[in-house]
């Protein structure tokens, strides 16, 4: 099966949203790039133009239902030349470390509505937003990027670990659902991502710690079951791999060093 003729990818600013956008316009599809930073999605959608691709740059704050109908709408007015929207990557998401019974005492600010909002809620209603036409035209592909914190525990990020649990469960559900519809819905976990957030991660425990960047990245690969980061390009590689088969409700951990396996499927 071809590519999605039109995907929406959230999050596409930067790091695995950007990477993805890249390929898939490399690969022919137009690209819907939707994310808070106008500047940036703004520079990547000329980027991809000057190379011959189809972007769209669009804002869209996934914790605000508004910007999602927003969002859409243009969305599906830049699209109508080339297609309907037929393929949908959630990979917007956010991640704040605190101990757990500190998520919000600081701050003034409840971590885990606010992760809740983004990561799970978020990815929800972009699917409520973009599926319903997918399941009518029995056609469309959904990918949702959750993380290996969707499957285990980590320490300090009890919201995030939450947050990302409450998405893979959703997805396992809504594969069921959608089952013999058309429309698949699969889910990449990857472990930690040589990534913006992963740097976000680095530079916190450098200032808690005093490590240095490369102790403190190497630290970090160690914890992947591979033994090394994940690259944004075996993120790349599994979603186009969901988004032009049948299979349906998978889900798929990203060890690092180029290693995965199934984590389950719905």
């Amino acid at each position: 099966m071809a590519l999605p003729k039109v995907v929406f990818v959230t999050g596409a600013g930067r790091g695995i949203g950007a990477a993805l956008a890249r390929s898939l316009c490399r690969r022919g599809a137009a690209v819907v790039l939707g994310a808070r930073s106008q500047e940036a999605v703004t520079e990547l959608a000329d980027e991809l133009r000057d190379a011959g691709g189809q972007a769209l740059p669009v804002y869209v704050d996934v914790s605000d239902p508004d910007t999602i109908t927003d969002a859409v709408a243009l969305a599906r007015e830049w699209a109508a030349p080339f297609g309907v929207i037929d393929g949908l990557i959630n990979n917007a998401g956010i991640a704040i470390t605190a101990p757990f019974l500190r998520h919000g005492r600081e701050s003034g600010e409840d971590l885990y509505q606010k992760h809740l909002a983004t990561n799970f809620h978020g990815a929800r209603r972009m699917i409520e937003a973009l599926a319903p036409q997918m399941v009518e035209r029995r056609q469309g592909r959904i990918v949702n990027i959750a993380s290996s914190a969707g499957l285990q525990g980590y320490a300090y990020a009890a919201a995030y670990v939450a947050s990302k649990h409450a998405l893979v469960g959703y997805s396992r559900c809504a594969a069921l659902d959608l089952k013999g519809s058309g429309v698949t819905l699969n889910v990449v976990c990857p472990h930690y991502v040589d990534s913006p957030m992963t740097d976000q991660t680095v530079a916190r425990i450098m200032q808690k710690t005093g490590r240095s960047e490369a102790d403190t990245r190497a630290f970090l690969a160690a914890q992947n079951p591979g033994g090394a980061l994940v690259t944004t390009e075996e993120v790349s590689g599994c979603v186009e791999e969901f988004l032009i088969g049948e299979r349906n409700g998978a889900i798929v951990e990203l060890l690092g060093g180029g290693q995965r396996r199934e984590a389950s499927q719905a």
